[in-house]
């Protein structure tokens, strides 16, 4: 229902949980920094310049939106969701937490498989303002060693 991936779509998500690395995918097996037989969190490939270390939660199976997600993986997304808001708190000292979702073209979509960001949030921090910026592995690395560590407490 309601579902634009093209034909013969390559999900980067998909594969990323399957740590499966090709031309498709920016992310790396070691931006995950939570998996389970529902849910896979990693470090965004890419970062807003005041707001580093947010994460995109997926559900391993494949769905591309809301509309097509099945109601137990919305409430074990948003249950892991505020572990890492928590987490985030802690490791970032930040002074507040966002969630996203976006849906189809028109609600700017840009993977046609769900997923949730969290990102720390700070007063005047000019999110709305500042567009994202790809992130190299190797700096990725640090944010999800803190939130890895953090979660597996």
């Amino acid at each position: 229902m309601y579902n634009h991936a093209p034909a013969n779509y390559i999900c980067p998500f998909c594969l990323l949980i399957q740590r499966q690395e090709n031309e498709h995918l920016l992310s790396v097996p070691d931006d995950i920094i939570y998996h389970d037989t529902q849910i896979t969190v990693f470090i965004g490939s890419h970062q807003w310049p005041n707001n580093h270390g947010n994460v995109i939660i997926v559900p391993n199976e494949h769905f591309e939106n809301i509309y097509d997600l099945p109601i137990h993986y919305a409430a074990a997304i948003h249950q892991l969701a505020q572990r890492v808001a928590l987490a985030m708190k802690a490791i970032y000292a930040c002074d507040g937490v966002s969630t996203r979702q976006h849906n189809e073209p028109g609600g700017n979509q840009d993977v046609w498989h769900y997923h949730l960001h969290v990102t720390p949030r700070y007063q005047n921090d000019g999110f709305y303002g500042s567009p994202r910026q790809f992130m190299p592995p190797s700096q990725r690395a640090v944010h999800a060693e803190k939130l890895r560590n953090y979660l597996t407490k």
